[in-house]
């Protein structure tokens, strides 16, 4: 049976005891910086490609880039990860982010930006998020133990959350204040914390493990972890959870919110403030929700409670786009951000508990497989049902199945025994 009762029972961690703590705290933080400057470039290259090439096929290519490098080799980032000094990995990832931005500056600032140009940086920005995904969590296992593991991975989603609902807000006023061109180069700076960090602390997300895997893996055999995983139903679960929540709503709520901010604009508004005030109200409900979450402790991490979390985002959704009025939109939304980050950091808690440690890179790599990655399918569910349907009957569609789905796989994975005998290959 899964060992989840003995590690969350009530004599738990001292609330935000991780946030405390000088040794993770500068980690912590750095994260959510760098995540920051990820949202920034988004926001400053994004606005440029498009004033420059004015191209629907490059929007498109901006979300693959982004999403296709988690979906095909974010096992094998994993495996990386069990194989080398996790700080090395986050910072090459780190310096590879710094070395777009430079370079995006530069052609900014000698308008020499050419298309294939822009399709290069877009991939190397997504390949740098790829490597940085897996170390980054394997990180936590160093800086904290087991008992607090859960708290750990809740307040790095959280500060990660941060900086993805005030990335665009700083990326905006870069550009009004400083232009695209200075903007970018500024970003750099928000990279340099966590980078600077990682020089000094002496974890390497491999010291309470026994040191790194010597055996090398390749990518095929790095995809072997969903075979070797099979017979955790904690685990499986929790993928299908994350796979089954990027298909359906994932990034299409974001996606799509364009189209919300038109048809909840009251009469005489502003469409664009309704849309800002939509886009802030799911942000700031992830960070409410992991602050929240810390302090009080109530959710576990337990399949039930990832499941019935990714049930309330599907539920929640569903009555957003089936509201005509801005506040309840907003009160849903809200409710859709404390459900994600809940549901997030609890199925990743799960996996990084249930993980035999000789693999637990790689099943870290698939958890992002199947829930980063899959948003690259995010479009063809939204632009499909959207046609079908209209895009609210997509979002419809979608926090239904999300809501009945999440109950269906929360329900395989509590119950039936997990075969305690189950080989595991390495």
């Amino acid at each position: 049976m899964s060992d989840f009762s003995e590690d969350n029972g009530a004599a738990g961690p001292r609330r935000f005891s991780v946030l405390r703590s000088w040794k993770t705290a500068p980690y912590l933080i750095g994260s959510g910086t760098a995540m920051m400057g990820d949202n920034i470039e988004h926001v400053i290259t994004y606005w440029v490609l498009w004033q420059k090439f004015e191209s629907p096929a490059l929007v498109g290519f901006q979300l693959i880039s982004h999403w296709l490098p988690f979906l095909l080799l974010s096992v094998y980032a994993g495996s990386l990860a069990e194989r080398f000094d996790c700080r090395r990995l986050i910072q090459i990832g780190q310096i590879m982010f710094m070395v777009v931005s430079l370079c995006w500056g530069i052609l900014f600032l000698t308008d020499s930006l050419q298309l294939w140009q822009a399709c290069v940086l877009l991939v190397i920005h997504g390949l740098a998020g790829c490597l940085w995904g897996p170390a980054e969590q394997m990180m936590l296992h160093d800086f904290v133990d087991r008992k607090e593991l859960p708290s750990a991975v809740r307040l790095n989603a959280t500060f990660r959350s941060l900086g993805i609902l005030f990335g665009p807000v700083v990326g905006s006023a870069l550009l009004l204040g400083v232009g695209a061109t200075w903007g970018i180069f500024i970003n750099i700076v928000f990279y340099l914390p966590l980078t600077i960090f990682l020089i000094r602390t002496p974890f390497t997300g491999h010291l309470r493990s026994g040191g790194v895997r010597t055996a090398r893996t390749t990518l095929i055999q790095s995809l072997r972890v969903l075979i070797d995983v099979r017979h955790n139903r904690a685990i499986v679960g929790m993928l299908l959870l994350a796979a089954l929540a990027s298909t359906t709503i994932g990034a299409v709520l974001q996606t799509a919110m364009p189209v919300f901010g038109d048809i909840l604009n009251p009469v005489g508004g502003d469409s664009d403030f309704t849309y800002g005030v939509l886009l802030f109200a799911m942000g700031a409900g992830g960070v409410l929700g992991g602050f929240g979450l810390e302090a009080t402790g109530w959710i576990k991490a337990v399949p039930a409670a990832a499941a019935l979390a990714a049930a309330a985002m599907g539920i929640s959704s569903l009555f957003f786009a089936l509201t005509s009025h801005l506040w309840l939109a907003v009160i849903m939304l809200v409710i859709a951000g404390v459900s994600k980050i809940t549901a997030e950091s609890t199925e990743m808690a799960i996996i990084q508990l249930e993980a035999p440690p000789e693999i637990r890179g790689r099943v870290i790599g698939s958890y992002a497989t199947f829930g980063p990655g899959m948003q690259t399918f995010s479009g063809v569910t939204v632009g499909v049902l959207g046609t079908i349907a209209t895009i609210p009957g997509a979002v419809i569609i979608g926090g239904t199945v999300l809501a009945i789905g999440a109950v269906a796989i929360g329900t395989y994975a509590i119950t039936g025994r997990r075969n305690p005998h189950a080989p595991i290959a390495t």
